[in-house]
């Protein structure tokens, strides 16, 4: 087994006690540790966009793909967690070298996700906070399963970025929120969480609604008339940003999603 694998693997196993001094190196799990309660255990933050209220005292560790190692080691951590696109793959091979506990968190699907709020939990000594939150996590997904149960789903084209044309692959959390409401991603086969698509191959798998961040993002299909979703005029911001932070607040954004879609039908 490769050193690096070996070093991750018993990073991620560990620790024996539960952490005191958390850093969270995405904004998506110190939005988990608010959600928790735990914040008081947070001694540092990467920056990725607007903190939190919370949050806003506490000392950076840098920005997305330059993590500050002499800052996040001066604040003596003894857990961080990581999101595995925050940082290089030459400083996360350094972070498992340390020798201090690392929890990798990419949840894939929803499922994961509450079980992720379930292993923070365990690991900063408040496993009943975490299978709390794990619990009305997954009533409110079977809630929102019945309620938008659709057949056959609705065929969706999620527009991450319009120039390039970038969607979600079907490993991607955003995928499994539009199932949940009835809806299917068109380029659900595709593995790359972020792949770069053509504008033929949207047009060969013609959804009927295409999501985009702004108006200005989906203007641009106006020229494809061809298109159900811009016959049907069913060219649709998306509701909420934090379908993008897998975190509890992602099962509002999804239920305002698929509020949206019903609409669409």
């Amino acid at each position: 087994m490769p050193r690096l694998l070996l070093a991750l693997l018993l990073c991620t196993c560990l620790p024996l006690s539960a952490a005191q001094r958390v850093i969270s190196l995405a904004p998506s799990l110190s939005e988990i540790m608010l959600e928790l309660d735990a914040d008081d255990l947070l001694v540092g933050v990467l920056d990725g966009g607007e903190r939190p209220a919370a949050l806003q005292h506490l000392p950076s560790v840098g920005s997305y793909g330059k993590l500050e190692l002499e800052t996040l080691l001066s604040l003596k951590p003894d857990l961080i967690l990581l999101w595995p696109g925050s940082v290089s793959t030459q400083q996360r091979a350094q972070l498992a070298g340390f020798g201090i506990a690392l929890y990798v968190g990419e949840p894939h699907d929803l499922q994961q996700l509450a079980s992720q709020f379930e292993d923070i939990g365990e690991r900063i000594g408040r496993p009943q906070a975490g299978r709390e939150l794990a619990t009305r996590f997954r009533q409110g997904l079977q809630h929102l399963r019945e309620d938008y149960r659709r057949a056959p789903p609705l065929p969706v084209f999620y527009q991450v970025w319009h120039q390039p044309l970038y969607t979600v692959g079907g490993r991607q959390i955003i995928s499994d929120a539009l199932r949940v409401c009835g809806a299917e991603n068109v380029f659900a086969d595709l593995t790359l969480p972020a792949p770069q698509v053509g504008i033929e191959a949207v047009l060969q798998r013609d959804p009927a609604v295409i999501l985009g961040g702004s108006d200005a993002e989906l203007d641009h299909w106006q020229a494809w008339p061809q298109l159900a979703a811009v016959r049907r005029k069913q060219l649709l911001r998306v509701p909420d940003k934090g379908l993008e932070r897998p975190s509890f607040q992602m099962l509002v954004a999804t239920e305002k999603l698929c509020q949206l879609l019903a609409n669409a039908r």
